[in-house]
């Protein structure tokens, strides 16, 4: 099996991880804007996923000198570091599938913040003490410390984006009585926005916000207006307006919880801290632990999604699984998302084998990534207040300063 060694190749690792994690959000997020149904996407992305396990252990775990190989140690008995891979994917799964629903609600820069920071202050304390402190607490703890600075700072970005919103919608419904009714219709109920905005006759609304008006009824609204935010809900899957955010930020805060736990059990798979396995028995190699930790999270996906098709939440409709595989809209863009997320897992899985998982949890600053995503394709933050945006810039900062101090914490596996 091929295995990094030098630091230079598990920082090279881990910016490589921070790009395909911070991407595949972003593309799951513009196929449920683009009204598919998230079990569809979820059940296409989570194949791919495997997959991406597959090919990296066929090929990375099967070639180098290093032994045992990937094949060889699926006949070990190594059960025990098995359970502690698979728990990891368990937890995993469902943190990704929470977030999900967390991106409608509180948006997919807040989302990946707030998820993010969690796993850093409470994954990356665990895994310092797994990995016998090999990381330097001095460097390592500072960086755990701007991540927390920067979830206070998320939790204030969305705070204040949300009152910029709630603010344009309330300007755009006070002109035009008609439409002040039929808006409060639309949040309610989710009827046709077209519709309704074509029946409105000459008002002050028409001429006080003609252009807002014509860009909602074309389906072509500037980014950050209150046209386009409605837009979007009328395109959207999941229908938010209306709804508490508190739903969302409690779905993100579950994720986060989830996710700080699957980094330190795949830590305990790969290198058996608690001495669970028999004497003679070589611990798993990171390929071995990265497979079983992927089929454990396409199951339990597999499970709850086709569950969900059924039985669908958050007042999603009711699909089938043959509708699900007659949905070929946005299927290309989830395979996509899928191969990104678990090659994005590996290749953080193999920094931290090197470089201690404590340091690899730098990729956690994936709201970096996700955030020029989110306003670069979902116009998030568009024509918000100038606190909006020095709370941003100030996030940002954080995740840039605490990307440097934790890669710089590298430690070295012996």
């Amino acid at each position: 099996m091929y295995m990094i060694e030098s630091k230079g190749g598990a920082i090279a690792c881990m910016l490589l991880a921070l790009l395909f994690l911070g991407t595949w959000p972003a593309i799951m997020t513009l196929t449920e804007r683009r009204g598919r149904l998230p079990q569809h996407t979820y059940l296409d992305y989570t194949l791919t996923n495997l997959l991406a396990a597959v090919i990296i252990a066929l090929t990375l775990g099967e070639i180098g000198p290093s032994r045992p190989n990937f094949i060889t140690q699926l006949s070990q008995d190594n059960w025990q570091s098995v359970m502690f891979a698979m728990a990891g994917g368990i937890v995993l799964s469902l943190g990704n599938l929470a977030t999900q629903y967390a991106w409608a609600y509180v948006g997919l820069s807040v989302t990946e913040v707030i998820t993010a920071s969690i796993t850093v202050v409470i994954g990356t304390t665990l895994n310092y003490f797994l990995d016998d402190r090999i990381n330097r607490a001095e460097v390592l703890f500072p960086g755990v410390a701007c991540f927390l600075i920067a979830v206070c700072f998320g939790s204030a970005v969305h705070k204040s984006n949300a009152a910029d919103n709630k603010s344009k919608l309330q300007d755009f419904k006070r002109f035009g009585k008609t439409f002040t009714t039929r808006y409060f219709i639309i949040l309610r109920f989710g009827t046709n926005i077209v519709l309704c905005f074509s029946l409105e006759t000459a008002s002050s609304f028409e001429i006080e916000n003609k252009s807002s008006n014509n860009e909602l009824s074309k389906g072509k609204a500037k980014e950050g207006t209150a046209a386009f935010l409605i837009e979007i809900e009328k395109q959207r899957a999941i229908k938010v307006f209306g709804k508490s955010t508190i739903i969302g930020l409690a779905i993100t805060f579950f994720a986060g919880i989830c996710f700080s736990l699957f980094s330190p059990a795949f830590n305990l798979a790969t290198n058996d801290q608690w001495h669970t396995l028999k004497h003679g028995v070589p611990k798993l190699n990171v390929y071995t632990a990265f497979f079983y930790f992927s089929v454990s999270a396409f199951v339990i996906a597999l499970i709850l999604n086709i569950r969900f098709l059924y039985w669908p939440i958050l007042g999603l409709p009711r699909s089938s699984f043959k509708a699900y595989l007659n949905d070929w809209n946005g299927r290309g863009w989830s395979f996509l998302a899928g191969f990104l997320c678990g090659f994005g897992n590996g290749l953080q899985f193999m920094g931290g084998q090197a470089a201690g998982y404590a340091a690899a949890d730098a990729v956690q600053a994936l709201p970096l990534v996700s955030t020029f995503w989110g306003i670069l394709l979902f116009g998030e933050y568009r024509r918000s207040s100038r606190r909006t945006y020095t709370l941003l810039i100030s996030m940002l900062l954080m995740f840039i300063v605490a990307i440097a101090v934790l890669m710089a914490s590298s430690g070295h596996r012996k």
